[in-house]
């Protein structure tokens, strides 16, 4: 990514500066690039989603696991996550 350089001419105000600097930015068409991602979201890796669906099937087998001993009710587990 190239660097966008003005430099002060003698005697030019710093507005005329800044006016032409806001114009070099605008023609290089750097601020529509920004813009344009700016509330863009990378996508997740595959090793991500991979590791985020192991976590599921892993705290849903737990889940199951304590229902089926008893260890938490069915009215507990929901109260939990209606806290969150």
């Amino acid at each position: 990514m190239a660097t966008i350089e003005v430099k002060r001419k003698k005697g030019e105000s710093f507005e005329a500066v800044f006016r032409r600097f806001s114009r070099r930015i605008q023609q290089s068409g750097k601020v529509l690039t920004v813009r344009a991602s700016r509330y863009h979201a990378k996508a997740p890796s595959k090793t991500r989603k991979h590791g985020s669906a192991i976590r599921r099937l892993e705290m849903g087998a737990k889940r199951e696991y304590l229902l089926k001993t008893g260890k938490v009710k069915e009215e507990d587990m929901q109260q939990s996550r209606r806290r969150q």
